[in-house]
């Protein structure tokens, strides 16, 4: 058997996969949004209230006796708050944030634009509330109180302070705490229990959004979109809008540590309750709306606020990219300086090889810190890769050089025995026998290395940190596709070499077949991103350097074996 043609069916068995992940997401037809008034969410919906625990989480709510619930705010009201690293606008309504505007992220597709995170057109927002009788919940009119809106100067930390109307003596804020140089956003809401009797209550906080996945994805490269938990019981559970619309949702609803996210694309913002806190998850379909809406989120107890007492209860909110060293250091315990987050990082998605595209992924940041340009960072973790299994390519290359040098006598070996299979394999096996060739030793070093390459495909398709990176000339972003489809190209050409310096098939058939291969994996990589195709073409182009090298010398001695003046 011809070791190529088994490479091949590993490379191109793993291709299809991806290609049939990317077609279905393609052709799936389109949610069908239920009949409903454009607007605001009908009263009569499920998002019209807040969430409620169930009665394992906490013993029955007391209720507020009095007044009717707070009123709805009026459309459009909101207040902009600006940091250094982001513009965000927080509605009047519920004082959630309904947008959040990053500064060192270009959008998608207009690239003159700063990339949003929550936005009104996805209808993605953060939500917190209380769930108690007339207390406030995202559905309240908040009012502003006066103070400072931007974080200017020298100041480290900027709070912004909204108040909601008071119900039968309790008066509840929540403060926005912003921090510099930080994507982290403290959400703390005050009960200041100016009544008779203790208040009992919980506290919610969810994320609610639309379906649709990000604009300017590549429909060739499938991500996720939508949200996910952690616990540690259970680990990283994502989970897909579709379940959750069909009812079909699993995931732990209820443990004692763990975080609630909504990730997308190289971003995510995630609830970070504290530790050793009993807490419920939910996620929901929200009914009556023009656009299919869902809700994900997590309910908290809040310790009992005894009459005159004041009680102040903290959620952080991380929204932001998905950088991995950020990430981690939220990991990290509290006693380390950081949130006790366990299990944050594993919202970058390296695929189902991260034990091995994490460490990659390192290895390229600590690169990058020195020559400060990812292109060439990944040029040089290529070029590093390729010397780390350098002795298992040489192996291979020695295999195909002399499975070269052999070809003539296969293929009169295929005219001699046409009509007689059995004796046409025998006489081969002899072949390879008396030269001392391993007909599966050119194959089986390079399938080693493809979990290796597969790994750094995922981890070069999930760092943020390449996002708007440029290499050089017209290479300005290489998380998007080569605009002028010159590595592509390239990475066609350094194929068609590699199949010339391979030995050829017996079968004229396998022959075609072969030089097909090239055109049919370059035109799949015309989509995909320009970091990618470069790390392709790079190691192509080591390969070919070294496949030659060790071809000359291999049919250099045996033409040397080969002559009598020798």
């Amino acid at each position: 058997m011809d070791n190529r043609r088994l490479l091949l069916l590993l490379v191109f068995s793993f291709s299809l996969v991806m290609l049939w992940d990317a077609w279905q997401k393609y052709n799936q037809p389109p949610p069908v949004a239920p009949m409903a008034t454009a607007g605001a969410v009908a009263p009569g919906s499920s998002d019209a209230a807040a969430p409620q625990p169930s009665a394992s989480l906490h013993s029955p709510l007391p209720t507020v006796p009095g007044e009717a619930a707070a009123p709805v705010a009026p459309a459009g009201e909101s207040f902009t708050i600006k940091t250094d690293l982001f513009v965000a606008e927080i509605s009047a309504q519920g004082g959630d944030i309904v947008r959040l505007v990053l500064h060192n992220y270009k959008d998608t597709e207009a690239k003159s634009k700063d990339f949003a995170l929550f936005e009104r057109r996805h209808h993605y927002a953060a939500q917190s509330g209380l769930i108690g009788d007339g207390l406030p919940n995202h559905k309240t009119v908040f009012s502003a109180l006066p103070g400072p809106r931007e974080l200017g100067g020298d100041a480290k930390t900027l709070q912004f302070r909204l108040e909601a109307p008071p119900v039968n003596g309790v008066r509840v804020s929540k403060i926005y705490t912003f921090t510099r140089g930080s994507y982290l956003i403290d959400i703390t809401q005050e009960i200041d229990n100016a009544s008779d009797k203790e208040v009992a209550l919980h506290a919610y906080y969810q994320f609610q959004r639309d379906t649709k996945a990000p604009e300017g994805e590549s429909r060739m490269v499938s991500t996720f979109t939508g949200p996910a938990v952690y616990t540690e019981q259970e680990k990283f559970q994502k989970v897909h809008f579709a379940d959750i619309e069909a009812g079909k949702a699993k995931f732990v609803t209820q443990a004692e540590n763990g975080w609630i996210a909504m990730v997308q694309h190289y971003f995510v913002a995630a609830w970070l309750p504290p530790e050793k806190l009993p807490r419920e998850f939910y996620m929901r379909k929200l009914d009556g709306n023009v656009d299919q809406l869902v809700a994900a989120g997590v309910i908290l107890p809040v310790p009992l606020t005894a009459p005159g007492s004041k009680t102040a209860f903290s959620v952080p909110l991380y929204s932001g990219p998905q950088l991995q060293g950020t990430l981690d250091r939220l990991a990290l315990p509290k006693a380390e300086g950081g949130l006790g987050a366990q299990g944050l990082p594993l919202v970058v998605d390296y695929g189902w090889l991260t034990i091995i595209a994490a460490p990659i992924f390192w290895c390229l940041q600590a690169i990058h810190n020195v020559v400060g340009n990812w292109g060439w960072a990944i040029v040089l973790l290529t070029v590093a890769i390729k010397l780390l299994f350098f002795p298992l390519s040489a192996a291979s290359y020695k295999s195909m050089a002399k499975m070269r040098t052999v070809t003539p006598l296969l293929v009169k070996l295929k005219e001699r025995h046409a009509g007689d299979r059995q004796k046409l394999n025998q006489e081969m096996m002899e072949l390879y026998k008396r030269e001392k060739i391993n007909p599966l030793g050119g194959c089986l070093p390079i399938a080693v290395q493809i979990p290796v390459f597969i790994a750094l495909y995922w981890a070069l398709l999930g760092a943020v940190e390449i996002r708007d990176a440029p290499w050089i000339l017209w290479i300005t972003d290489l998380s998007a596709s080569d605009p002028y489809y010159v590595l592509p190209v390239v990475m066609v050409v350094t194929m068609l070499i590699q199949t010339r310096l391979n030995p050829t098939p017996p079968d004229p058939i396998q022959a075609k077949v072969m030089m097909m291969m090239p055109f049919i994996f370059g035109a799949m990589f015309f989509f995909f991103p320009a970091g990618l195709v470069l790390y392709w073409v790079v190691n192509n182009t080591l390969s070919i350097a070294q496949q030659w090298q060790i071809t000359r010398m291999m049919e250099g001695g045996a033409k040397a074996a080969n002559d009598p003046k020798a």
